[in-house]
C-alpha cells in the first residue's frame, strides 16, 4: 500500500462517501454540497489517496494565530490500523505548531481517546471552561 498524502480538499463526492463511512451523517443529514461547503472553510485540510480512493481525511479550523481545531479525521475502516490517522494529525498539528498557534483542541469521536492520547492531546478536566450548545 503505497499512500499519498496531499493538502487538498477532495472533491464532494469522494468526501462523501467517506464521511458516510463514520456513521456521523445519521445526525448530521448533510448533503454531498453542504459537506463540500463546510470542507471549503477550512484552514489547512489533509487527503490521504490509496491510488485514486480517498481513503482518508482530516482537517483544522482556525484563525491562524490563538486556536486551532482538529475536525473530520477520517480513516475508512478497510485502512484503519495502518498509521494513515497517525500521519494526518501528525501534519495537521506540524501545521499550526509551525504557524504558531497557542491552542490546539480537537473535536473526536467517541472512543477515540487513547489514539489522541498518543499524539499528545489530554482530555479537558471536568472543571476546565468549554462546553457546547445542546440539541433541541
Amino acid at each position: 500500500m503505497n499512500v499519498e498524502y496531499r493538502n487538498d480538499i477532495p472533491s464532494a463526492s469522494r468526501f462523501a462517501a467517506l464521511f458516510e463511512t463514520t456513521g456521523w451523517n445519521k445526525a448530521f443529514r448533510a448533503s454531498a454540497d453542504e459537506l463540500k461547503d463546510a470542507l471549503q472553510q477550512s484552514w489547512y485540510a489533509v487527503s490521504a489517496y490509496d491510488g485514486c480512493h480517498l481513503v482518508g481525511f482530516g482537517r483544522v479550523l482556525s484563525d491562524g494565530v490563538l486556536y486551532a481545531l482538529v475536525c473530520d479525521l477520517i480513516v475508512v475502516p478497510s485502512h484503519q490500523t495502518r498509521g494513515i490517522g497517525s500521519k494526518i494529525l501528525a501534519r495537521l498539528v506540524r501545521q499550526c505548531t509551525s504557524t504558531g498557534i497557542r491552542n490546539i483542541q480537537l473535536f473526536s469521536a467517541a472512543g477515540k481517546t487513547a489514539f489522541y492520547g498518543r499524539h499528545g492531546f489530554e482530555e479537558r478536566a471536568a472543571d476546565a471552561p468549554g462546553m457546547r450548545l445542546a440539541k433541541k
